[in-house]
């Protein structure tokens, strides 16, 4: 038996057909994939076969392996031999495609999804959360002593009784017992603070029943995790992505023992991807004070992402890697990266297009978080029907990441349908998902299509989704495009939307978006605009641009995020958004929104300001300032700086001049009126 063999950037591939239930193709594997030597079917690869992993592992190249279930056993064997264990990748071809009722139509994809696994995405950054092991049991009576008696022989353990009607005094002092209740806490694993109110800690003469001492409210503490058993509301908005924050019904004494373990486990440092990228200069969040996007505030579930001046902050030990901030960021200032963006599009262009040149058709791209989505995925396989031969899975850390754009970007990479899987736990967070299909399917309607494509599931069943997915009817696909390797947010939209407009039914230059889309134009009443340019000055895509020799204001509409900071900015309150959409490329060019002709000085013809307003100034002082009475004073303000500083010098009636200067006494002077004083005789100063 033979592997195929692996060059520097193509890994050894081992295939097995676990015990002939999946029906595979030695041939066209090896052919679509592009292997250099025919590529070997096994039957039991972790059992009698194990021999050929063995010789991959011996060529000293990566190794992958297209099978998950035995993969802590290949990793076993891999350490035993030294082998480098960054160098052995697996995927599941077995569960996402050969376990299916369609197992003769289940090649091309098998061979898409090997395909999509050899690509290596950019890793993302992390960050080291720290904990002492000091962990805050927060509960009810006797069951939380118990709680916190069991982790004390872990943790550094303190009690906080929200009721102490059942509570037993303990013989040992072996860990701090008060009673209050929390009212606010903040942070992450090894960094919590707590605000406590009714705070009182246990005395310790407390003999049958716990006694306290003097109450008081707002007790500050801090601690590395917490173990919440009091069965109230939850101190975090979303607990369960809260890293440290740990909690469980009361009544659930399975779920508490799993606490137990877990907390028991959180001490030590540990290493937390960095899940999203914040790029400052291109936010949109506020500019001199007048706010404007908050797109990401309003929608962090775990409040990470807080105002910080003229930008925002997060805080990457909060963050619980939702993505919903990647998502709704009209900029891309906030840019996921588990994975990154390039990294998603490059993983689904390599699965359409592999599934099309094996030979598949009608695809459709079922995008679904590893956890949730994976176990739903196997269920069907082990259970029901399995996936469609047609439907190919893509797993993400979460769905939420996913914006408009890169669901279009699937519709023109040739995927027929986009299915997103998700959970109903988190129904909170697929809101922005509904947004985001929202906005893709008003760029639809506007262009025709009368099939948008796009759904989303949230379920945990997998019947449920095996029903949605055998009732998706086939229809034609968009022509297929290849989509740049790098870009930037809106360089990937400009691209993937001129593809939607180019294969529309009824292609349209400008489509109207609804209120909230990131895209549009601003208009400009021209009549009460002034060109002070202050909308200039506080744009932060630089959509608004100024002229460097004369009064006028551009705008270039592909720039435009409609964050309103143009509106709120404008003092004359005569800009307006209008959402949508222009297809054109006059979309990417500056167009004059007003242009005046400039005012002239009287004195040296230097053009400064807008004639309009000076002519405005003038009638409203002509006649009514003390200040300008006549043709001569009103001339200033027609002047420029300079000139006008000038003239009034020579005028004589600077307010600036003093007159002449005292000419400086010397000592000469003092010792002539010595001398002169010498002279004068009682009588001089008598006189």
């Amino acid at each position: 038996m033979t592997a195929a063999k692996s060059t520097p950037e193509t890994p050894t591939l081992l295939v097995c057909n676990c015990q002939k239930t999946m029906r595979m193709e030695a041939q066209s594997f090896g052919q679509v994939l592009g292997q250099i030597l025919p590529l070997t079917v096994h039957t039991e690869l972790c059992r009698g076969g194990i021999g050929a992993y063995h010789a991959a592992l011996a060529t000293g190249g990566s190794v992958h392996v297209a099978c998950t279930q035995e993969a802590p056993l290949f990793r076993e064997v891999a350490t035993a031999k030294g082998f480098d264990a960054d160098q052995l990748t697996f995927t599941n071809i077995r569960e996402r495609a050969g376990w299916c009722d369609a197992k003769s139509g289940a090649q091309a994809k098998m061979v898409a999804l090997l395909a999509e696994a050899a690509h290596v995405s950019t890793p993302a950054s992390t960050t080291t959360l720290s904990s002492q092991g000091i962990c805050l049991v927060y509960g009810r009576g006797q069951q939380a002593l118990d709680v916190a008696a069991e982790l004390s022989t872990r943790l550094s353990v303190s009690v906080l009784l929200t009721n102490t009607a059942d509570a037993i005094p303990p013989n040992a002092g072996t860990m701090q017992i008060a009673k209050g209740r929390i009212r606010k806490a903040r942070g992450h694993l090894g960094a919590f603070e707590i605000e406590v109110d009714g705070y009182a800690p246990m005395l310790p003469s407390s003999r049958k029943h716990l006694d306290f001492a003097l109450a008081r409210n707002g007790a500050k503490s801090t601690c590395d995790l917490i173990v919440d058993i009091s069965g109230e509301t939850p101190l975090f908005a979303d607990s369960a992505r809260r890293d440290g924050y740990l909690r469980a019904d009361p009544g659930a004494s399975t779920a508490i023992a799993k606490l137990m373990f877990k907390a028991t486990d959180l001490v030590g440092e540990f290493e937390k991807p960095i899940y999203v990228n914040y790029d400052a200069s291109i936010c949109a969040h506020s500019r001199s004070g007048k706010t404007g996007c908050t797109k990401c505030l309003d929608i962090c579930p775990t409040g990470a992402i807080t105002s910080a001046g003229d930008h925002v902050a997060i805080d990457a030990g909060v963050c619980g890697g939702c993505g919903s901030c990647s998502a709704v960021c009209p900029t891309g200032a906030v840019e996921y990266a588990y994975p990154a963006r390039n990294d998603l599009i490059a993983r689904m262009q390599i699965l359409l297009t592999t599934y099309a040149k094996a030979g598949g058709q009608h695809p459709v791209l079922l995008l679904h978080d590893e956890t949730h989505g994976g176990g739903l995925v196997a269920a069907l396989a082990r259970h029901g029907r399995g996936l469609p031969p047609n439907v190919l899975p893509l797993g993400l850390h979460e769905i939420s990441e996913l914006g408009h754009e890169t669901l279009a970007a699937a519709l023109v990479l040739g995927a027929e349908h986009i299915v997103l899987l998700g959970s109903p736990k988190h129904a909170a967070e697929l809101a922005v998902a509904e947004t985001q299909i929202a906005l893709l399917g008003a760029f639809q309607t506007g262009l025709g299509y009368s099939v948008h494509r796009t759904t989303l599931i949230a379920t945990d069943d997998p019947d449920v989704l095996g029903e949605t997915l055998f009732g998706l009817k086939p229809t034609t696909s968009l022509k297929q495009i290849v989509l740049p390797a790098h870009g930037t947010k809106r360089d990937l939209t400009r691209t993937v939307f001129a593809s939607l407009h180019a294969q529309a039914p009824q292609p349209a230059d400008w489509i109207a978006l609804p209120k909230g889309a990131p895209y549009g134009r601003a208009n400009v009443k021209a009549a009460g605009c002034t060109l002070c340019l202050a909308c200039v000055g506080a744009c932060p895509a630089n959509a608004l641009a100024d002229h460097p020799e004369r009064p006028q204001l551009s705008f270039t509409q592909s720039a435009c995020v409609q964050c309103g900071i143009c509106t709120t900015t404008c003092p004359e309150q005569v800009i307006t958004l209008e959402p949508g959409y222009d297809f054109t490329t006059r979309a990417l060019s500056p167009a004059i929104l007003h242009a005046e002709e400039p005012a002239r000085c009287v004195s040296c013809d230097k053009p400064f300001g807008t004639k309009s307003t000076i002519d405005k100034v003038l009638a409203r002082l002509k006649g009514r300032h003390a200040m300008y009475q006549n043709d001569a004073q009103l001339r200033l303000i027609q002047m420029c700086d300079t000139c006008r500083i000038v003239h009034v010098s020579e005028a004589g009636n600077d307010p600036m001049r003093v007159g002449e200067r005292p000419r400086v006494r010397t000592t000469a002077d003092y010792l002539d009126e010595a001398a002169a004083l010498k002279k004068k005789t009682p009588d001089d100063f008598l006189s």
